[in-house]
């Protein structure tokens, strides 16, 4: 993977050094010898990764990350700090300014190459995901302003009696729902739904390497956040991780803050990212849906009626819809006005769609106009259904609450069938409107089929 990346040290002999560790893997290098210049730089054009060398004049390098981190153009790009060998008060305070990870000097080319993989890897899926949203917004179908309500967050710690797996989960029930599970339970998926998992990579009751491997295989349980455990003895097993698909590694001995600064750096871009995607599926879900009934619209009827024609064309079940208009609409609205009308289009698309079967689905077209798509439906059910469904609305009253008064709603409805008409959208829909227009000629409030 190649990618580009920032080296941030006052000392020319460092960036040399990892320069040639970079290019070996055909990373774009630039280079920062203070820590204004790497802002300015970073600023200027965003790498997707920044080395930062914590011990500068002037501007150390958490002075930079904080920086960093707390601009809205450079947030979002990963940070690994670089350290020396037992500077346990840089690590924590460079995990709570917000950078996601460190190496100790020496840097390891290993593990430089391995996590500079992971970070990137993950970075690119989550600039994925905004880009996403911001086409969302851009198209008025996202909200900037979304927020999402969370739980207590889960932990799932790999159960492996050789090892202190319980102590690890024991320092983090304060902040999280911590249960164990073996091999067999995840097997069972018993880890699926969790925030977090902890792996020890000494385990002796199982492959380590192989948990990752399956919870990142499996759909259900790729967004479970990974945090491997060991000392320098598993530093070949940690690179394989990373590879593999965790998320982050843990040194042993294991110190508790850093475990908590970890841990919750985890969650925290587990969240981000759900986040995000859940801004995706609102983005997609208001593209194809109806503002004001919740129905879907007129795209999302087009997009899905070709694959079920052409499924009845090659063989398969016949397809029927139903047009609907409300009869004499118009009066509603001169007479009541038009927020009366909308509820009585809410209250229509309402008793639709809570009297279709599970396979159907219920579209507005616009104004007073709506369809039923009917898969697996020969002609004379869907007559049966057509009728029942008019009766449905006409059978009772629409109370308007805004209005105040009880109108009688009654609809007029074409019905056209895959087995009477050609395979194409077009002349399915058309052949069902002239049988709705023939519908209303004949006296509204009935169903009439295509002819």
């Amino acid at each position: 993977m190649s990618g580009r990346i920032l080296v941030v040290d006052d000392l020319i002999v460092n960036r040399r050094l990892m320069e040639a560790m970079l290019q070996r893997d055909y990373y774009d290098v630039a280079f920062a010898e203070s820590g204004e210049q790497a802002i300015e730089l970073a600023l200027r054009d965003p790498p997707e990764l920044v080395l930062l060398d914590v011990h500068m004049p002037v501007k150390s390098g958490l002075d930079v990350c904080r920086e960093l981190k707390a601009h809205a153009r450079t947030c979002h790009v990963p940070i690994i700090l670089i350290t020396a060998n037992g500077d346990r008060r840089a690590r924590l305070e460079g995990l709570s300014a917000g950078a996601d990870d460190f190496l100790m000097k020496p840097v390891d080319s290993l593990q430089l190459s391995a996590r500079a993989r992971s970070l990137i890897r993950l970075k690119r899926s989550a600039d994925e995901l905004r880009r996403r949203v911001a086409d969302g917004q851009r198209l008025g179908l996202s909200n900037d302003q979304h927020r999402m309500i969370f739980g207590q967050p889960s932990l799932v710690v790999l159960d492996d009696p050789s090892e202190s797996a319980r102590a690890l989960g024991a320092g983090l029930e304060a902040s999280f729902r911590v249960s164990y599970v073996d091999f067999a339970g995840l097997a069972a998926g018993d880890a699926d739904q969790a925030d977090l998992m902890l792996v020890p990579l000494a385990a002796r009751h199982c492959d380590p390497l192989a948990v990752v491997a399956k919870m990142q295989a499996r759909e259900s349980s790729r967004d479970v956040q990974i945090l491997c455990v060991g000392g320098p003895s598993e530093a070949a097993l940690a690179t394989r991780a990373l590879d593999l698909g965790a998320h982050d590694i843990l040194s042993t001995p294991v110190d508790g803050e850093e475990l908590q600064a970890r841990t919750g750096t985890l969650l925290r871009r587990k969240r981000q990212v759900e986040s995000l995607r859940m801004q995706v599926e609102e983005s997609f879900e208001q593209a194809v849906t109806d503002p004001l009934t919740g129905l879907y619209n007129r795209r999302y009827l087009l997009s899905q009626l070709q694959p079920l024609l052409k499924r009845a064309e090659l063989g398969g079940p016949p397809l029927a819809v139903l047009v609907f208009d409300l009869d004499h609409f118009k009066r509603v609205n001169d007479r009541f006005g038009h927020d009366v009308g909308d509820d009585v289009l809410r209250e229509f698309a309402a008793r639709i769609a809570s009297n279709v079967r599970p396979t159907d689905f219920v579209c507005r077209l616009g104004g007073e106009e709506f369809i039923v798509v009917m898969p697996g439906t020969n002609d004379d059910y869907a007559a049966l259904a057509a009728e029942r469904l008019r009766m449905v609305i006409s059978g009772e009253d629409f109370g308007v609450r805004r209005g105040g008064v009880w109108l009688r709603v009654t609809v007029s409805i074409g019905l056209a069938c895959s087995e009477n008409a050609s395979f194409a959208p077009d002349q399915l829909l058309k052949q069902a409107d002239q049988a709705l227009y023939r519908a209303k000629q004949e006296g509204r409030d009935r169903v009439a089929k295509a002819a």
